[in-house]
């Protein structure tokens, strides 16, 4: 069984999952973080960032290997570097490339064919996992997605600038919104949930309750 589910940057994809992956005692899947440890590995290796053809040859010989919410690449744990600020500036465009996506769509899909996941992205419900029986589309105001962001970024010391992060996350939203293929959009069969005055376990809860009725 797949759990579907799709959302911007903030709305509290990957915590809300998570929890969710633990109440129901599936596995989980970050998507998001298997695009990261790609521009990772991108970065780390001076590739040319324009280069759709390179990018895709790596996304194709990707090592990555996930245990629980640890994303391992090449056999190191990269599971904080991947979540720094310098990814989220160049992840944009490495994800805005169709031979990209869909070395990586394959990927995640052989990911999860081993059991019973909770996945979470951008184009989980409308492209990766479209015949999931469960979809939801996570959303939350702006503002509250930028504070919640900063705070991650807080308590893992990591120091940033809040309105570099504001504009930032603005960027994102644009890339993710407007790219030709494995755009962020709703799902019309997926159903959509506010998490802007929700706890992270609150959410959590009202997915479950979807599921189990």
């Amino acid at each position: 069984m797949i759990i579907a589910i799709d959302g911007p940057a903030g709305s509290g994809k990957t915590s809300i999952a998570k929890r969710l992956a633990k109440k129901l005692n599936m596995f989980y899947l970050d998507t998001g973080g298997t695009y990261r440890a790609l521009t990772l590995k991108a970065l780390e290796g001076d590739l040319d960032l324009k280069d759709e053809v390179a990018l895709q040859a790596i996304a194709k010989n990707l090592n990555l290997k996930i245990e629980q919410d640890r994303i391992y690449l090449d056999g190191r744990d990269v599971s904080e570097k991947i979540r720094a600020p310098f990814i989220d500036k160049n992840i944009s465009k490495i994800v805005s490339y169709p031979k990209v996506r869909e070395a990586m769509v394959s990927l995640q899909r052989r990911m999860a064919e081993s059991g019973d996941f909770v996945v979470e992205g951008r184009d989980i419900t409308t492209v990766v996992f479209p015949q999931s029986k469960f979809k939801f589309y996570l959303d939350a105001e702006f503002a509250v997605r930028v504070q919640r962001r900063f705070k991650e970024l807080e308590n893992k010391g990591v120091q940033i600038d809040f309105e570099e992060l504001t504009d930032d996350l603005k960027r994102r939203d644009e890339a993710d919104i407007n790219r030709e293929v494995g755009a962020l959009k709703q799902s019309p069969d997926a159903v959509y949930i506010d998490s802007t005055n929700l706890s992270l376990d609150e959410a959590a809860e009202k997915i479950v309750g979807y599921i189990r009725n």
